[in-house]
């Protein structure tokens, strides 16, 4: 699950964006519509919501923020809640794309953990809800891949016996912020020697990598397509169940944490179904069935024990107590412009 400013998007992004529309155009009684991104929506969680509710629940699916952000700022109307990364929820406020909702002053937030009720962007709980947080490396086949799995070099740097067989997200934020760290370089970076070696080391990697795409990351690595894939933990753990060879590593550069956020879009249809179903997610059992559905962590106090133990004490949901986590922060438009350039060379 993480995750960047993308204030300025690239024309034709924003052309295709414009050109989707929503399955819900306009407001229906009972109804709640959600977009989120694929496969992380948990089936269990929305039964049980619409059991206690009697609201039915819809989902359209992205695969990157940039694609959300330039789907809704492209003036896509429908969605009465969504889910975005931390550091794309500023971006959405400073663009005016999101219904503040007072998230404070809803009866469960008191169920928050206190270290997530101030979250740096959405500092007084406004806008948005903890949905589940998590860590970006990446995962290896051990079967296949015998070499060294302690740092992120394996990744950007690989050896020859990987030509071919590595996958990347298709979300430039979460490819350069996992680069950056690799390269000790700081995040949201606008140095013109850094981003020269930035772009040198992605060039360097393209022709090892097979796929540049967010989705299918689970089903490319334990059908054998790709032999190391850029990961989210939760996916991670989704991949070892199916296939025990693959290892969910924790470098010692570190990895990018990330926390994906439920707001609610500026004109949604039904504004109160929206309310309902954030302070829903901040009842520890509730919010318990989507960890249990992605392996990821919750905001949520208390949430934890609700887990069965190939969840909550799988590798992947525990990261090392020394590990460096960084989360990626919301950039200025100077270091977007910059990544745009990078990523669309990248891309041809």
């Amino acid at each position: 699950m993480t995750k960047m400013n993308k204030m300025l998007l690239s024309a034709s992004l924003l052309a295709s964006a414009a050109c989707a529309v929503p399955h819900a155009a306009f407001a229906d009684a009972g109804v709640l519509h959600i977009y989120n991104w694929t496969d992380y929506t948990s089936d269990e969680m929305v039964k049980k919501f619409e059991a206690e509710t009697g609201i039915k629940v819809t989902i359209d699916t992205y695969d990157s923020n940039e694609t959300a952000l330039a789907k809704i700022s492209s003036g896509a109307s429908g969605y009465d809640v969504m889910i975005i990364s931390n550091d794309f929820v500023p971006i959405f406020v400073n663009q005016g794309l999101l219904q503040d909702v007072g998230v404070a002053s809803m009866p469960n937030f008191k169920n928050l953990d206190p270290k997530w009720q101030k979250r740096p962007w959405d500092a007084d709980a406004k806008y948005s809800v903890p949905w589940v947080w998590g860590t970006t490396s990446y995962s290896v086949d051990t079967a296949i891949y015998k070499g060294p799995t302690d740092s992120l070099k394996a990744l950007f740097e690989p050896s020859d016996d990987l030509k071919g067989k590595i996958g990347m997200f298709g979300s430039p934020s979460e490819v350069m912020s996992l680069a950056l760290l690799y390269m000790g370089k700081d995040q949201c970076n606008s140095n013109p020697a850094d981003l020269k070696k930035l772009n040198a080391l992605l060039q360097a990697q393209k022709p090892f990598v097979k796929v540049y795409n967010s989705d299918g990351t689970t089903e490319r690595q334990v059908s054998g397509e790709t032999v190391m894939h850029e990961q989210w933990s939760g996916k991670a753990l989704a991949a070892r169940q199916q296939k025990s060879t693959i290892k969910y590593v924790f470098p010692k550069e570190g990895v990018i944490g990330w926390m994906d956020n439920v707001a609610v879009p500026k004109g949604a249809p039904d504004l109160e179904n929206a309310k309902k179903f954030l302070n829903f997610l901040m009842d520890p059992e509730n919010i318990a069935l989507q960890q249990k559905s992605t392996g990821y962590q919750s905001a949520v106090a208390g949430s934890n024990k609700y887990l069965p133990p190939e969840v909550g004490n799988s590798p992947e949901f525990n990261p090392p107590s020394d590990l460096k986590i960084v989360f990626a922060p919301s950039c200025p438009e100077k270091a977007t412009r910059a990544y745009d350039r990078i990523w669309t060379d990248l891309r041809q």
